[in-house]
């Protein structure tokens, strides 16, 4: 059956929504054999999927599992079409991940790195328990934008302020922007220890990200 180009990319992301990864597949497949870009099928369809999956999430109609396997099945498409985009051209900004020191809790940092990567950031993921030296070696490494960390206990929390410190003694007022998330973090503890934003959510961290790359492009630091 034919299929014009708004019809796959509508499949596309209406598949991921539904979490199929066979037809995510082969509408991946299908879009590269019909001429669409990689780049525009990943933004189009799987992003756009994703961006749903945001909206149910918020709506308390999907929850984490669903959040997770719809997230499995983007990328499965990913996989296919990655390979075909000029990703560095295309990043949308480069964000440095990880658990503070001392915290091994990384099921929603990982959920949150899905949702970025597939948002069309390139993200670098530094895993759990990150000691401050850790975030800042790999911020020089990569010449990142953005820093999120995140923490699911109270006595681990203090560790973002210690890498802001960090950040702010290495690059003073051209430090990447700083994002915090986990469930004992606050807007109002996100504003006392000096973070550009807070998210609550997956979701959210990624709208966060998009607001403070926008932030850092008008500031002329891209």
């Amino acid at each position: 059956m034919f299929m014009n180009k708004e019809e796959i990319l509508d499949t596309l992301a209406r598949a991921v929504v539904e979490m199929n990864e066979e037809t995510v597949e082969q509408m991946a497949l299908l879009a590269l054999q019909s001429g669409i870009g990689a780049e525009e099928a990943i933004e189009k369809g799987l992003s756009r999927g994703m961006e749903q999956v945001g909206k149910l999430y918020d709506a308390n109609q999907y929850f984490i599992p669903e959040v997770v396997v719809c997230a499995d099945t983007m990328y499965k498409g990913l996989e296919i079409l990655r390979p075909a985009t000029t990703k560095l051209q295309n990043s949308k900004g480069r964000i440095v991940i990880g658990v503070v020191e001392g915290d091994t809790h990384d099921i929603g940092k990982n959920i949150v790195v899905m949702m970025l990567e597939s948002a069309g950031f390139e993200v670098y993921d530094l895993g759990r328990n990150v000691p401050p030296a850790d975030f800042i070696k790999r911020v020089r490494e990569v010449d990142a934008d953005i820093v999120a960390m995140s923490s699911l206990m109270t006595t681990t929390m203090k560790g973002m302020k210690t890498v802001i410190e960090e950040l702010y003694y290495h690059y003073q007022d051209h430090k990447p922007l700083v994002m915090v998330g986990g469930a004992p973090v606050s807007k109002p503890f996100a504003i006392q220890i000096g973070a550009d934003g807070y998210a609550s959510n997956a979701p959210g961290a990624v709208r966060i990200a998009q607001q403070l790359m926008q932030q850092r492009r008008k500031d002329g630091c891209d």
